[in-house]
């Protein structure tokens, strides 16, 4: 796969315009089992934040990664559970900022689990 297609180059650039295009990539049964319930997706997230900030991103990169991702899911997936529908319902009445602040809340969600 070119890393034209990746959301995080392999200098460690991130591309947010990317999130939508990778998180397309992951296989329907794949999503499922990390959407099946809120304790896989937080420990997907939990994953996922561990290899960002392996490769040096910090806390804004990584809310704005959870920030893209978030509004991906909010589009895009049906929530499974009622935490996803809880986490889909708030991101729809707020607005930018309060979005970006959930965002943060939910990458320090993802650290302590």
């Amino acid at each position: 796969m070119r890393e034209s297609n990746h959301a995080i180059t392999k200098d460690g650039e991130l591309r947010t315009d990317k999130i939508g295009e990778t998180i397309d990539r992951i296989d329907d049964d794949k999503k499922d089992r990390i959407l099946e319930d809120f304790e896989s997706f937080k420990k997907y997230l939990h994953n996922r934040i561990k290899i960002g900030e392996s490769i040096g991103l910090g806390e804004e990169q990584l809310a704005k990664v959870a920030q893209k991702v978030a509004g991906y899911l909010a589009e895009n997936e049906k929530p499974r559970n009622s935490e996803e529908k809880l986490l889909q319902e708030l991101w729809k009445v707020g607005d930018e900022e309060q979005r970006h602040k959930l965002a943060h809340m939910l990458v320090k969600l993802a650290q302590s689990s």
